[in-house]
């Protein structure tokens, strides 16, 4: 995990709240004081908030389970894109998709014709289209991809979301707590932060504040990405080591017992023959 100290978060501006006159009651669990009419936010809770939120997200990640990143306000856009494109992390920079999480089934159809279409363009299978129609498609793919083009790599619903400003992404928020996904959000002070699993106080505006918990959250994400395959090398391996033994063990065959032991029976020629008095028999 990367270092978070009171330095880093100070020189990337995390301890800017809103105007005092925005501020949200909930949030005054955060604010350490008022300057100038703006709220500062204390630092040593924005701290403890991001590193239980970087555990949980290596966490989650490790354990095989999904994490999305949604940020569309336009300051945070391009630096999260930066961030989570690094560690191959599902994300939204553009307008949420009503129903996403609510309806899955229908999203991942959706996905899974965006991929079927961009592979067909990519091996040719257009050609056979008029010239018309394969421009027609190339645009309708291409607007696709705007929205859809982060989430491409999703599989399942995700886990967890990390969200940037819960006021701003209040519908993915909403979709998250319907679906049952953990929400890890950056938190203002004019922000509700009641029902944010985990929550991150720090400005929610500022590109440096957004870049540096980004980053903290998209290591914690990558880190647990690294485990998560170690797990899976393991897993293979010992099945590999199962797979070669078994058939060893099924050569193993019980050896016969060797001629000439104690529990022989003896030939029949062998026996004194007696009378019925027990003396030997006259032979002629």
């Amino acid at each position: 995990m990367d270092e978070i100290t009171l330095q880093l978060l100070l020189e990337a501006g995390c301890h800017f709240g809103h105007k005092a006159e925005r501020w949200h009651p909930k949030a005054s669990q955060f604010i350490f004081t008022e300057k100038d009419g703006i709220h500062i936010v204390d630092l040593a809770k924005t701290k403890a908030g991001l590193e239980a939120a970087a555990a949980f997200i290596k966490d989650t990640v490790a354990k095989g389970g999904e994490v999305l990143f949604v940020a569309t306000k336009r300051q945070a856009r391009g630096v999260v894109k930066q961030e989570v494109e690094a560690v191959g992390a599902p994300y939204f920079v553009e307008r949420w998709i009503g129903g996403f999480l609510t309806n899955w089934e229908q999203v991942k159809k959706n996905i899974d014709k965006i991929i079927r279409l961009d592979e067909e363009q990519q091996n040719g299978t257009w050609k056979k289209f008029p010239k018309h129609e394969q421009v027609k498609l190339g645009r309708y793919l291409k607007r696709l991809k705007i929205y859809y083009g982060g989430v491409l790599t999703l599989k399942n619903v995700p886990q967890a979301l990390f969200v940037v400003d819960v006021k701003k992404e209040d519908a993915s928020v909403r979709e998250g707590r319907i679906s049952g996904a953990a929400i890890v959000a950056i938190v203002d002070t004019n922000a509700d932060p009641a029902g944010i699993d985990y929550v991150i106080p720090a400005n929610d505006d500022a590109v440096g504040s957004i870049q540096f918990i980004a980053h903290v959250v998209a290591t914690a994400y990558r880190e647990g990405k690294e485990l998560r395959q170690k797990e899976i090398e393991k897993t293979n391996k010992a099945s590999e080591v199962a797979k070669t033994e078994a058939p060893k063990e099924a050569t193993i065959e019980e050896k016969p017992r060797e001629a000439g032991s104690g529990s022989a029976r003896k030939p029949d020629s062998a026996k004194a023959t007696t009378d019925g008095r027990g003396k030997p028999k006259k032979t002629a």
